[in-house]
């Protein structure tokens, strides 16, 4: 099958043939007819196998120009760099067609974004709590929104936007068409399409946890951090074919250690991508891997699902994941377009049931590798790697003190006070020198 098979408008044939992409992937294909006919839709497909296309080329051919500034498609993605891509992808398709896009994300002046928005749109791709701003502001009436797509909607889950995903779904015209693309279906997915969706049609375009054909995998089992530092910089610097690497770690600060230690010895070819990092530093590092500036990004798994970066020659799981899913989102960045990729994990003793739990997720043995013999094993432990001293709080007691007397004193005769009954005609003597007597009342 090829996209001209599909019922696609000549604008969008057009669009797809000058970018060379003649054959659908199969969640595109599976995809395409259950969405033109109007039902409701929950894709589920691995990173990397065209989701994006697979709900956009359907929107744009039911697309219908109106002088109407509301916009008729919503997409909600879970990342500012996932908004960006999604843009990127809809004028992909539509420079034969009049459709305007516009991308909503937090971090930035949202007055711009405002002022795009109320100039009129047809679609807005924003994240979830950037959208609620908006709205609330009164710059979008979604009363025309005709589409609702949700793009990685597990991975909105877990970052915390169930709340902001059931404010905005109901707020939307009951009378639409609801959209879910996601690698993996958790059980609060399914309360949300259970909630929300009429009916969907579910589309698999491989089961969950099934290893990417065009993906050959591997693994490292080390002592500690500061060997995978090592082995990292020795493979970096033996494999030349490891030209577009991303490192992922667990949290925000190993990436940072990792950037630390191994920047200085590729001065000028390594960035460093997490939460914490501003959007225009994001932005700028991912414009340098792109264009071959940096040869390897250090990044964190939020990272993972906003990556869509073409000729990842290699993925490297510095740390491996502890949730099992997160390792298929990691490993997605690479092998994608149908092109070959390499995924390496390096896996400590601690970490080896998470390799397991991985392992049977994708019902696949992850080949181990011999640790090459010239590689420097290292002794030094990381902070996170030293034991913890479980010392029991000592409360020390003030000692006794001895001979010190009474806690009390005997008060000085000029401040003690006693009750005395003194006549009247005695204090009259005392301040005048007679007895004088009070006269008597006529």
């Amino acid at each position: 099958m090829t996209f001209a098979d599909l019922n696609l408008n000549n604008s969008l044939l057009k669009a797809l043939d000058e970018k060379g992409y003649t054959i659908p992937t199969t969640i595109q294909a599976r995809a395409f007819p259950v969405i033109m006919s109007g039902k409701d839709v929950c894709g589920i497909a691995q990173t990397g196998t065209g989701k994006t296309f697979a709900y956009l080329l359907p929107c744009l051919r039911m697309w219908s120009f109106s002088k109407d500034r509301h916009p008729q498609i919503l997409i909600l993605v879970p990342t500012r760099e996932l908004v960006v891509q999604v843009v990127e992808a809809i004028q992909e398709l539509t420079p034969y067609m009049n459709v305007q896009a516009v991308g909503a994300y937090g971090g930035v002046n949202m007055k711009p974004q405002i002022a795009a928005i109320e100039n009129g749109c047809d679609i807005v791709v924003a994240t979830p709590g950037r959208l609620i701003d908006i709205v609330y502001q009164g710059a979008l009436k979604m009363k025309n929104i005709k589409r609702l797509v949700i793009d990685e909607v597990d991975e909105m889950m877990g970052l915390g936007f169930r709340t902001q995903l059931n404010n905005i779904l109901g707020a939307l015209p009951e009378r639409r068409q609801n959209l879910m693309f996601s690698a993996t279906i958790t059980e609060e997915v399914e309360a949300l399409t259970n909630t929300y969706f009429n009916d969907p049609i579910r589309i698999e375009a491989a089961p969950t946890g099934t290893p990417l054909e065009n993906i050959n995998q591997a693994d490292y089992e080390v002592p500690n951090f500061y060997t995978k530092i090592n082995l990292l910089e020795l493979l970096l610097r033996e494999d030349q074919s490891m030209n577009k690497v991303l490192i992922f770690t667990a949290t925000r600060r190993m990436a940072d250690d990792v950037f630390e230690l191994i920047e200085p010895k590729f001065s000028g070819e390594c960035g460093v991508m997490h939460s914490n990092k501003d959007q225009n530093y994001r932005f700028n590092t991912v414009n340098k891997f792109e264009d071959g500036t940096y040869r390897f990004i250090v990044a964190t798994d939020i990272i993972a699902r906003g990556l869509d970066i073409a000729g990842v020659s290699h993925v490297i799981n510095f740390d491996t994941p502890d949730v099992p899913e997160n390792y298929m989102h990691r490993i997605g960045r690479t092998g994608r377009a149908d092109r070959k990729g390499i995924a390496i994990t390096f896996t400590t003793e601690k970490e080896l049931p998470y390799k397991t739990a991985i392992e049977e997720l994708m019902n696949y043995k992850i080949p181990v590798l011999p640790l090459p013999t010239h590689l420097d094993i290292s002794t030094e432990l990381h902070i996170d790697e030293k034991p913890k001293k479980n010392t029991k709080e000592i409360i020390v007691k003030a000692p006794k003190r001895e001979n010190v007397g009474a806690a009390f004193h005997e008060k000085s005769a000029k401040r003690q006070k006693v009750n005395v009954k003194v006549k009247h005609s005695d204090k009259m003597m005392a301040k005048y020198g007679k007895p004088l007597k009070r006269k008597p009342k006529k």
